[in-house]
């Protein structure tokens, strides 16, 4: 088991080592149905009648707002749009975009909503390493950014929402394998103008959401335990 190489370890219990439970959708899940399983498993962890879950998903064109998101960031109303109850601002869900709800049990592994955010992050940069792309934290900014230091640009390629319910967590991280990145010009994504938006097909990695999946289960260990 490889330790998390960073300031912030999200420590693992005894009892949490054998890992969560992962789950994939066969299918695009209505935003709204999503919700409602998250609340209903997250409860039933804190009741102890399930155990922790990674569920894998894609949704059908979306746009949510975070509880800091503010009216002026929706800019077109192309899409549904919800209150998703997560931090953060807005953000598009959509085909091609891998989202991972995590839900975790934080009450056994450490009460430190700081570091479980930094676990994602490292999470997420792991499996992007995994296709030989360089994902970095922006100081003052939420999610994995890809920098192009030739023309001293950078884009986003991975979001991350979380919300923590007695310790229990839910929502959690949108990497964008090959969604249709016009669909991103409907919002200020997380708040940020002024920067773009990518992913891997863009970067030129035509990979697939079943090796997305993969790289992101190959990670889970090295950062979670």
């Amino acid at each position: 088991m490889t330790a998390v190489a960073s300031t912030h370890p999200l420590p693992v219990p005894a009892a949490a080592a054998a890992g969560p439970e992962w789950a994939v959708a066969g299918a695009p899940v209505p935003y709204a149905d999503a919700l409602a399983a998250m609340e209903a498993r997250v409860a039933a962890i804190r009741e102890g009648t399930a155990g922790e879950l990674v569920w894998l998903v894609e949704h059908p064109p979306t746009y949510t707002a975070g509880t800091s998101a503010s009216p002026e960031g929706l800019l077109d109303l192309r899409f549904p749009v919800f209150r998703a109850g997560r931090g953060g601002q807005w953000t598009y869900h959509g085909p091609g975009q891998r989202t991972a709800y995590v839900m975790l049990d934080l009450g056994r592994r450490g009460r430190d909503v700081r570091a479980y955010v930094h676990a994602l992050e490292e999470w997420l940069i792991r499996a992007l390493d995994r296709f030989n792309v360089r994902g970095e934290r922006r100081e003052g900014r939420v999610g994995i950014w890809v920098a192009d230091r030739a023309c001293g640009t950078e884009d986003k390629i991975a979001a991350i929402g979380v919300r923590v319910t007695r310790w229990v967590t839910w929502h959690g991280v949108a990497l964008n394998v090959d969604p249709d990145l016009t669909h991103f010009a409907g919002i200020v994504p997380c708040g940020i103008s002024g920067a773009g938006v990518t992913s891997l097909h863009r970067l030129g990695i035509p990979a697939t959401m079943e090796e997305a999946d993969a790289a992101l289960m190959a990670a889970w260990d090295e950062v979670f335990g």
